[in-house]
């Protein structure tokens, strides 16, 4: 059995999580590659089956990863109509209408003009971020105060790319991010990250920290329901094989969806090791039939 792990050109030394899932996989008799994704020599037909973890740049060269994705097509897991769905925020929208609760969001088309304060919906802060990104790029939080530098910014930004506008959530201040992982379909674990002070960026390479959480029976349940309207929304015959799911808390206290993670997400092993054991399990039966 030939596995590929996806990742990117420039992985930081730091990124240790996903040695776990490369242990688990060897010690299954797995002969392992990890490959980067727009690298012209891999012959991508000679793996079984393409696992998509660390291909962190994606969202800076999006025309050729989704052109990659085509090109790996049924070797690939997450599929690639799920990987093409979720790479570009926009899935939100979907998600909100299947009542899954989201957060407020002015979308905003590239090239489009802009006059900030005219649609300025009266928010305390606003946050600014691309829909197709990661690792906090190109975000930006402002005050009332702000208008025109955050105009400046989104400007700037529509000349190459869709932008998000919505209102900032101080609560990733305090309480941070929570995160739900699942495999094939099934709850693992759960992940508190949390901001350096006064900041709101909880990726690692911002100075974020995480560490486990027992997720309330609630929130498990809109895990739940979220991932019921994407099966929906995409005609889904299995569970996904990894997803997830993220979440802020809004004003009022309520759980909303900020992103939900299927093309590359950190799994957060160091938590749950297992977890990497349960993914590499799933992905040989699928493979296996």
């Amino acid at each position: 059995m030939r596995i590929a792990l996806a990742t990117c050109q420039e992985l930081p030394d730091w990124e240790v999580d996903d040695h776990p899932l490369h242990a688990a996989f060897r010690a299954r008799g797995v002969e392992l590659s990890i490959p980067v994704w727009d690298d012209p020599q891999v012959d991508w037909e000679q793996f079984d089956a393409v696992l998509i973890r660390t291909t962190w740049d994606y969202s800076t060269k999006h025309r050729e990863f989704l052109a990659w994705v085509e090109r790996v097509g049924d070797k690939l897991h997450n599929p690639p109509k799920v990987v093409q769905w979720s790479a570009d925020k926009s899935y939100l929208r979907a998600l909100a209408k299947e009542k899954i609760p989201t957060i407020p969001t002015i979308w905003l088309d590239r090239y489009q003009d802009l006059n900030l304060e005219f649609i300025w919906p009266g928010w305390e802060r606003g946050f600014i971020k691309p829909q197709i990104g990661a690792a906090a790029r190109e975000t930006l939080r402002f005050s009332e105060a702000e208008l025109p530098k955050a105009e400046a910014h989104i400007k700037r930004m529509l000349r190459s790319e869709d932008v998000m506008l919505q209102p900032y959530l101080d609560s990733v201040e305090l309480e941070g991010e929570l995160s739900a992982i699942f495999i094939d379909g099934r709850l693992s674990h759960g992940v508190q990250k949390l901001p350096p002070k006064g900041d709101y960026r909880v990726q690692d390479d911002h100075g974020g920290t995480d560490r486990p959480v027992d997720l309330a029976p609630k929130t498990v349940a809109l895990c739940i329901k979220t991932l019921a309207a994407t099966a929906k929304v995409l005609e889904l015959e299995q569970p996904l094989l990894y997803a997830r799911v993220d979440f802020l808390r809004g004003k009022k206290g309520q759980l909303l969806l900020t992103e939900l993670e299927l093309v590359e997400p950190s799994l957060f092993f160091r938590h749950r090791p297992q977890a990497a054991e349960e993914l590499a399990e799933a992905l040989l039966r699928r493979v296996q039939g």
